[in-house]
């Protein structure tokens, strides 16, 4: 189906910039009187901190207050709410997870953990996103939007940077409990501290249920019909030790322990599917400034573990394990006349191997190594701002280099015009190369190619933003069923407006966004599949004395998507309907360091799918409190 911004021409364009431009000329009326001013800083746009306003690409944030108002406990939940974003879910919480990014794939949006990209090398290639908590998290920054320039591979779709908690000045403590339904519990306790000149952070949490029923069984009739739990244990821990005012070394820890219950829909009704993760990173770090030149000299490892296990007639027992070691050297020099350089360079060494016990299967082992070397340039120019980015890769043996160019115009005091156009490019994993049978040594990245226009508002709390933009990626790595292996046979093309918000009207913090896309195949001309033409998300949080009360609602339109018929094993086309999620949540001061709270999820219990046969949460209330000591 075409949507309204498919084609940016003839009435439907001119009706569509004639709305964007009433909206923004709309915002001054609501500035009035806003005397609280937007400081948000970001880093993940440029690499370099500069406040949200100025970042070129479309770039958000949540905060760790976003956080805590939204009650959600997973990161996929929470992602949900953001422009050109879209989840998708095999089920309840720990189940397999999808974000897209402007239509982009999981394999093609870049994760970064405290700054570490996350590779996943196995023949799925997508980060378990699934069994990353929100507890341990201090903010997300979101950079929409092709910036390999300044990443390198996978960064198509945009970049998604989560940053764990860090110590605090001051002593600082924290105890949440939660429950719910299906036997859900959730406890979570952090702590945090200087000594002298070291600051120490740690924060642990447990989250488990009983889960419901993921598939639906009458759809997907060989699946058992029995409830998929979940449980899963994170944990943080940060050092920093401050050698002077300009020096400083660190050691951050990241853990993620997961276990799931999922079914296998092709299998008999009695079968009992689980599967373990285990998610961790290590980090060391140096920060040292001399004069205008400031300098991150980092050492990380990062590795994800997964074992499955399936009981059933054609069941098995397999595993594998991904790892990247990262080696990264970034810096930046403060020029005259507010410019800015920076340059790095990064190494990694990338490995997967894998395990299974089934006749029908083939392990693999592979490794390789890639480097990289990276610069920016950023600053004035004339009344506007600049920003460019060049960057090299090799990848074993693939070469590949990218460039971003970002250009911002005030119009007036308050609006902004920003343009860009940037190169892209996707290694594929080691699975996709060396997997036996279906592997192929001979790919070559995906490679993309975008522009952007933009229109900015900002004025005291309030911040707008309206991104155009046109995607176009080729040689996309698909699976050729004729060939029976992976192939450079993919051609797609993105082009859509993104509308972002944040801001006040009268008491109530109000967050809004709405994503209207045309995500196709280039071949077929058809919707890619589960991408929706329409996103919309709209939260608000009003406060009332001790009480704060809160709205979020998601929509999203009908998606494409295919299953195989299990007595026929033919490919089936088939439509998800749209659907609309209304959560909602209070919260109650008790004093200043107790705060009770509830979280109603689904409220009107939308009965629907973000994958065929595969059932989301039902209406479900959630009750707790959050303790902190003053220390």
């Amino acid at each position: 189906m075409k949507t309204c911004i498919s084609s940016m021409r003839g009435r439907d364009g001119v009706r569509l910039c004639a709305s964007v431009v009433a909206v923004f000329a709309a915002f001054p009326v609501l500035a009035q009187g806003q005397t609280a001013t937007l400081q948000e800083v970001v880093v993940t746009a440029s690499r370099n901190e500069q406040l949200l306003g100025s970042a070129l690409p479309h770039t958000s944030v949540i905060s760790r207050e976003d956080i805590e108002r939204s009650q959600a406990t997973d990161l996929v939940t929470l992602l949900q709410r953001e422009a050109g974003l879209q989840r998708t879910q095999n089920g309840g919480i720990g189940t397999v997870s999808s974000v897209f990014v402007r239509g982009a794939p999981s394999l093609q949006t870049l994760v970064l953990i405290d700054g570490v990209p996350q590779n996943k090398q196995d023949a799925s290639g997508a980060v378990s996103l699934e069994h990353l908590m929100l507890d341990n998290i201090e903010r997300i920054e979101i950079v929409r939007g092709n910036v390999s320039a300044i990443y390198g591979s996978g960064a198509i779709g945009g970049v998604i940077q989560i940053f764990t908690k860090r110590g605090s000045r001051e002593p600082a403590a924290n105890v949440s409990l939660e429950v719910g339904p299906r036997a859900s519990r959730k406890i979570s306790g952090g702590v945090g501290t200087t000594l002298g000149a070291t600051t120490i952070s740690a924060g642990l949490s447990r989250v488990s249920t009983d889960g419901f029923l993921a598939i639906d069984t009458t759809q997907l009739p060989g699946a058992n019909p029995d409830a998929d739990g979940y449980s899963n244990t994170s944990g943080t821990i940060s050092l920093e030790h401050k050698l002077s005012a300009a020096h400083n070394f660190g050691l951050r820890l990241v853990r993620s322990d997961a276990d799931t219950e999922y079914d296998n829909a092709y299998g008999a009704p009695a079968d009992i599917q689980t599967s373990t993760n285990r998610l961790s990173q290590s980090t060391l770090f140096a920060d040292n400034t001399w004069g205008n030149w400031r300098s991150r000299l980092s050492l990380s490892e990062q590795s994800d573990k997964s074992e499955s296990h399936d009981n059933g007639m054609y069941g098995s027992n397999d595993g594998f394990t991904t790892q990247a070691t990262v080696l990264s050297w970034v810096n930046a020099v403060a020029l005259r006349d507010n410019w800015r350089v920076s340059a790095g360079l990064e190494q990694q060494r990338q490995h997967v191997d894998t395990r299974s016990d089934s006749p029908y299967a083939s392990t693999y082992d592979a490794d390789r190594d890639t480097s990289a070397l990276f610069a920016g340039l950023e600053g004035q120019l004339g009344k506007g701002n600049v920003q460019l980015n060049v960057r090299h890769d090799r990848v074993g043996d693939l070469s590949e280099s990218t460039g971003f160019l970002g250009l911002g115009y005030p119009v007036t005091e308050h609006i902004k015009l920003t343009a860009s156009t940037s190169s892209a490019f996707n290694a594929p994993p080691l699975g996709y190369l060396f997997a036996p049978g279906y592997g192929n040594p001979l790919l070559k990245p995906e490679r993309a190619r975008s522009k952007e226009l933009g229109v900015q508002y900002e004025q005291g709390s309030q911040w707008l933003r309206a991104t155009y933009f046109d995607t176009r990626i080729e040689d996309q790595l698909n699976y050729d069923f004729i060939t029976s292996a992976f192939e450079n046979i993919g051609r797609t093309r993105n082009s859509g407006l993104e509308l972002s918000y944040r801001g006040s009207v009268g008491a109530s913090d109000v967050r809004a966004s709405l994503t209207v896309q045309d995500p196709v195949d280039e071949i077929t001309n058809q919707r890619l599949s589960r991408r929706a033409a329409t996103l919309l998300s709209l939260g608000v949080s009003y406060p009332l004395g001790p009480w704060r009360m809160g709205a979020d609602l998601q929509y999203s339109g009908d998606r494409p998507d295919t299953y195989s018929d299990s007595a026929t094993f033919s490919t089936v086309n088939t439509t998800l309907d749209a659907y609309s999620v209304l959560d909602l949540t209070l919260s109650y001061a008790v004093s200043p360091t107790v705060l009770l709270k509830a979280r109603l999820d689904n409220a009107t219990d939308e009965k629907y799918q973000t994958v065929y046969g595969y059932n989301q949460q039902p209406r479900s209330l959630y009750v707790g409190l959050i303790w902190a000591p003053k220390l």
